[in-house]
């Protein structure tokens, strides 16, 4: 008993701050989210009218949404076939080869609204760097952040950015993947690409499930850029649902519905990777 008494006293900082920071946080917004709350007043029990306004009449709620779901589909996606391209890459045993690990890895150590602030100026369609390229070359630049069509895509090619974390992860996974697999394959004939789709692609699956999962959770909470680059605009073509509960919050001062858009975010968080797994069985492959 006194170990255990010593050990809950070593671990009390965290359980603290778990229970004051975390769980106290998570209990209240669920209250909040059936009240009518501006921070001065007292909150006010509304029952479930803080959802029926955000599901039934709040047209930006569901252009948030949609927003933050087509995000998802195109840079998720994009971000773990870039990271995974990388990897291989980077597993090959080249002269300096640690050199490149560490650049490619290096925009993860930049803070996001640094290089947000950075990106804005090279997409700046008058002054930019991207355009300037593009003007030695005869072609006329779109004007990026500031247009309704190139927004969007000009935020899920800047994701791109921050793929270093999941490249690390690809490479210590394919660092695991047994050589004498390889050499077997050799024996029998297979070229690198056949060595690839039967080798390192299954053995590499539960390592592609976890960035999927992780990368689902995240897309839904993209925040930092498009609140720095695009404050949701032009014309909400950026509204991302993370940014417009900031705007709930912080900006109207609507805590009760901005409550309620956290736990709709959170069942479909839930749910999402729910799906993804119940897909795993047909394509994840536990066998080392």
């Amino acid at each position: 008993m006194n170990h255990n008494r010593y050990g809950y006293l070593f671990i009390s900082p965290w359980l603290v701050g778990l229970l004051v920071f975390t769980a106290l946080p998570i209990i209240a917004s669920g209250y909040l989210s059936f009240c009518s709350y501006d921070i001065v007043s007292p909150p006010k029990w509304i029952g479930l009218a803080n959802y029926s306004e955000l599901l039934l009449h709040d047209a930006r709620f569901w252009k948030a949404l949609w927003n933050t779901l087509r995000y998802a589909a195109l840079a998720l996606p994009l971000c773990m076939a870039t990271a995974f391209g990388l990897a291989l890459l980077l597993n090959l045993e080249l002269p300096g080869i640690s050199i490149y690990r560490t650049i490619f890895y290096l925009p993860n150590i930049i803070p996001a609204v640094a290089s947000a602030v950075v990106f804005q100026w090279i997409l700046n369609p008058q002054i930019g760097l991207v355009n300037g390229l593009l003007g030695l070359f005869g072609i006329q630049g779109p004007a990026w952040l500031q247009d309704q069509v190139w927004a969007m895509r000009s935020l899920v090619l800047l994701s791109v950015w921050g793929v270093g974390g999941s490249v690390v992860i690809y490479l210590a996974g394919l660092k695991d993947i047994p050589e004498s697999l390889y050499e077997a394959a050799l024996v029998d004939g297979a070229n690198a690409w056949q060595r690839t789709l039967h080798i390192t692609f299954p053995m590499m699956t539960p390592i592609i499930f976890y960035n999927l999962i992780m990368g689902i959770i995240g897309t839904f909470q993209y925040f930092t850029q498009a609140y720095v680059m695009t404050q949701g605009g032009p014309a909400d073509s950026t509204l991302f649902y993370a940014l417009y509960l900031f705007f709930q919050a912080w900006r109207y001062l609507n805590m009760g519905t901005a409550s309620a858009m956290a736990w709709i975010l959170f069942l479909i968080v839930i749910l999402t990777t729910w799906l993804a797994f119940r897909s795993q069985k047909h394509w994840v492959h536990y066998d080392r």
